[in-house]
């Protein structure tokens, strides 16, 4: 498959793109001819809330692209709307494992796939051209919505704001992230010396801390097969939860917006220094 022209590629994305419309579009409809309780994190109730959550799909300008909108919520869902919901993330999986094998076949063909999916469907593209927006976020395109296994007793909604990424990398990557910047400039050139001064062979970290994030723990009414009575799992989409009765589960929310400090206590074991390294990179050195 790794020979086949990049449209052939494009052609099968197409379809993997038509078929999650399709099963979005049961998905929201199947909801909206018999609503079942909803609760959202916002308070706000809007009967199109849903659609245009599974919708959401493009870049807004001066966007982030590591970055995703947030709609969080709670559905409790009967066992039709539930395969919906299944139905849905298969489909998003299926553009996700496509995605992957684009890249690494054409990479430079999921720069059209971005302006050619959203052109597929007519609603979608003129909501694109009227708001400006004409790229096709991947990342929101295949992210899945979170179902839980089993019904659920209570919810607990709290922020995690103490997450961040670590990238090792080598004194010479270092050096010529630092090069490609303004080496006229006085701080560069004070971290060019810093840097000239470490042993060759040392590995430093490229730390970037992350947006905060909403973490769902998640009470089960019975004990799952394995013996887990609980679940904890970070939520950007509405959690769908099983309600044979039909009602939505004890939940408890956090504030509104995200606290400014770290929500736990720094590790005792953190390997990193304290003080960053080269600023303009956000690089330290491990203990």
């Amino acid at each position: 498959m790794s020979s086949s022209p990049a449209y052939r590629l494009l052609h099968e994305l197409d379809d993997r793109f038509d078929q999650l419309m399709q099963a979005i579009e049961q998905a929201v409809s199947l909801y909206e001819t018999q609503p079942l309780p909803m609760w959202r994190f916002d308070g706000l109730s809007d009967p199109g809330w849903l659609r245009r959550a599974l919708l959401d799909m493009w870049h807004q300008q001066a966007q982030d692209g590591r970055e995703t909108r947030n709609y969080i919520g709670v559905i409790a869902a009967d066992e039709a709307l539930l395969e919906a919901f299944h139905d849905v993330n298969h489909a998003k999986q299926a553009i996700s494992d496509w995605l992957r094998h684009i890249k690494q076949a054409h990479p430079t063909a999921l720069s059209e796939a971005r302006q050619r999916l959203p052109r597929r469907h007519p609603d979608l593209d003129s909501v694109l051209r009227q708001s400006g927006l004409a790229r096709l976020h991947l990342k929101q395109c295949w992210r899945l919505i979170p179902l839980a296994e089993a019904p659920v007793a209570r919810i607990r909604f709290a922020w995690y704001t103490s997450g961040r990424s670590i990238k090792r990398i080598s004194v010479q990557e270092a050096e010529q992230k630092l090069l490609q910047l303004d080496t006229d400039a006085p701080h560069v050139r004070i971290q060019l010396r810093k840097l000239a001064s470490l042993p060759s062979q040392e590995v430093l970290a490229q730390v970037q801390n992350q947006a905060p994030l909403m973490r769902a723990n998640l009470f089960y009414t019975e004990p799952l097969a394995d013996g887990h009575t609980r679940r904890a799992l970070n939520v950007a989409m509405p959690l769908v939860v099983p309600a044979p009765e039909g009602r939505l589960p004890d939940i408890k929310t956090p504030p509104q917006t995200a606290p400014i400090a770290r929500t736990r206590a720094k590790r005792r074991d953190e390997k990193l220094e304290s003080e960053v390294f080269l600023p303009s990179l956000r690089v330290f050195r491990y203990r």
